[in-house]
């Protein structure tokens, strides 16, 4: 038996940690890429466990349903990476005034959990939607719901969880999209997929095309689009409106089309209504989308409106920019709608 003393004391050794965090100015900020990766720093937290922070954050890891370059799996990971910076300078500056908007944020006011990534079935889509509905459900019956994707079929599953987790009869839903996703079958992919999402959404018991709003779209659609959103009601936002009319009024005029008549608006970002030129980390990039600006834009407004209720970002694929800008900008969108919705 050796003669070094009665050994180390664990209380003693606590103690010191947190007499040298107490002592020592800036050992409690935290390094943008230092610290677990939870969107904006937030707790971790169940899914059952959220009723007390103002939105919970849900990631979906599944790419399963697209029609062009998978890689979305890890968009989860890698926007919640990128949202450390806005935590690091929160508590690095304390307030802060937001350049864009000219005002003062407060990000000590905006609490966010984070629950971590759904169970998802990479070979087995209808499981892994139901797994969405059933977590989506379960956080939007408590506070409000941010889902970070994934392919956007995802959106169709959440959708349907939000309406049931908050008891909603009916919900808005406003899509950023380069893309329709109005497709009702294709001889390829059948009638679930990335390209249909926004027709299952419609066909559910909550939405109806006329309180759907789509911004940004561009690209091409099917010979007879025009007459089909004419028919539907469908509201429809072109890149073209966008450039001729300014990104603030048409967001405007789309998110009051989705509130009419309904308890709730859930809102989905698809990356790729971002010009691949700024945001080439998506599946599909379609050329002459939206500037970094205007989607910052879009979502001021979006988070400033009291029917948004909930929302989703979709579609990062990350190992297409080796830049990092795409999630960066992502985790950007994210934070300016939190932010407006909480935080000012």
């Amino acid at each position: 038996m050796s003669g070094h003393g009665s050994g180390p004391d664990p209380e003693r050794e606590r103690d010191r940690a947190a007499a040298f965090r107490e002592s020592v100015t800036g050992a409690n900020v935290e390094l943008a890429y230092a610290g677990i990766k939870t969107f904006m720093k937030g707790d971790r937290r169940d899914v059952d466990d959220v009723d007390d922070v103002d939105a919970a954050v849900v990631g979906v890891p599944y790419d399963g349903a697209v029609s062009n370059r998978p890689g979305a799996r890890y968009g989860p990971e890698a926007i919640r990476h990128a949202s450390g910076w806005w935590a690091y300078l929160s508590d690095y500056k304390g307030g802060l005034t937001n350049m864009q908007t000219g005002k003062t944020v407060d990000f000590d006011d905006l609490s966010v959990a984070d629950c971590g990534d759904v169970p998802v079935f990479p070979m087995d889509r209808e499981t892994t939607a139901e797994s969405i509905t059933a977590h989506l459900a379960a956080v939007a019956a408590q506070t409000f719901p941010v889902l970070l994707g994934g392919d956007h079929y995802c959106t169709f599953p959440a959708v349907r969880g939000f309406a049931e987790g908050a008891g909603h009869d009916s919900v808005g839903f406003v899509q950023i999209d380069a893309h329709t996703d109005t497709v009702s079958e294709s001889p390829v992919f059948g009638s679930e997929f990335h390209g249909s999402s926004t027709a299952r959404i419609a066909d559910s018991p909550y939405v109806d095309y006329d309180s759907v709003s789509q911004v940004g779209i561009r690209g091409y659609e099917s010979p007879e689009f025009f007459e089909f959103a004419d028919e539907t009601g469908l509201n429809l936002y072109t890149m073209r409106e966008i450039e001729e009319r300014g990104v603030r009024p048409v967001i405007e005029d789309a998110v009051a089309a989705a509130a009419e008549d309904t308890d709730a608006v859930y809102v989905s970002f698809d990356i790729d209504g971002v010009d691949p030129s700024v945001a080439p980390g998506t599946g599909t990039p379609t050329p002459g989308g939206l500037s970094a600006h205007q989607a910052l834009e879009i979502m001021e407004v979006l988070g400033a409106h009291e029917a948004v209720g909930a929302a989703d970002l979709m579609e990062v694929a990350p190992r297409y920019d080796s830049t990092e800008g795409t999630q960066r900008l992502a985790a950007y969108l994210l934070v300016t709608l939190l932010e407006r919705a909480f935080a000012e």
